[in-house]
């Protein structure tokens, strides 16, 4: 492992102490930290791929149900992170679950669209792994998937006023720590909340940011074209 990717980690281990100290209510019901239970895949992915310089950041909101609430790796698509980036690891357990939202690590029977899109866009263009993670990079902005009552997805910009503050404070100072270790250029936020949160966190600082359609099934837009959109506005920015 590269002192680099130390520094990665590090920052990665203060921002999960920093989210568990925060507190969370109503309509949040369950808090899921993977950089907790599933620290294994996710230390195995930065050590592998998270070496700088990275021209282009691409940056998600917060772990989907299926995907790194799974299996630690940001988007993290089961097939995709096993066969396609070699990564498996140990799966622990949330404190509590959602009967409806248990993690089941690599062994999930559902497969996280979100990620299935992307890093299905990122194999098909680049081949293989190292010629991606060559300029790019992939994370999140906040470590944490909320649940209500029910089990359905609360995102961190539904969170109450004063929650979704300490929160965004924590994710600001380890994205600008992220972006520093890896002399990051240009931050691509996947979906409007993820290009607002880096716009903000990063205002004084001299990254570009860029935003691109969120690849989620639950936008109609995604469902049509998903992929050709992507690339032509990622040329139309000259990031590819």
């Amino acid at each position: 492992m590269t002192s680099q990717a130390d520094n990665l980690l590090d920052a990665s281990v203060q921002l999960r102490a920093q989210c568990s100290r925060i507190q969370f209510s109503a309509p949040v019901a369950y808090v899921y930290n993977p950089l907790e239970y599933a620290w294994d895949p996710y230390r195995k992915y930065v050590c592998s791929y998270g070496d700088p310089p990275k021209k282009v950041l691409f940056l998600g909101m917060n772990p989907g149900p299926w995907g790194m609430a799974q299996v630690g790796v940001p988007f993290g698509e089961i097939h995709r992170v096993r066969n396609w980036l070699g990564i498996s690891g140990k799966i622990q357990k949330p404190p509590t679950e959602h009967e409806k939202r248990p993690v089941e690590g690599f062994s999930c029977r559902y497969s996280e669209v979100s990620g299935k899109r992307l890093w299905g866009l990122f194999a098909e263009r680049f081949g293989e792994p190292a010629d991606f993670f060559g300029n790019h990079f992939v994370l999140n902005y906040s470590p944490l998937l909320f649940l209500d009552e029910s089990g359905r997805n609360v995102t961190p910009d539904k969170l109450p006023v004063a929650q979704r503050r300490s929160l965004f404070e924590v994710c600001n100072e380890h994205l600008q720590a992220v972006c520093g270790i890896l002399k990051v250029g240009t931050v691509v936020g996947i979906g409007k909340v993820a290009a607002e949160q880096a716009s903000e966190a990063l205002a004084r600082r001299d990254v570009g940011i860029v935003r691109i359609l969120h690849p989620s099934p639950a936008n109609p837009q995604a469902n049509r074209n998903w992929r050709e959109t992507v690339v032509n506005e990622l040329r139309r920015k000259q990031i590819w």
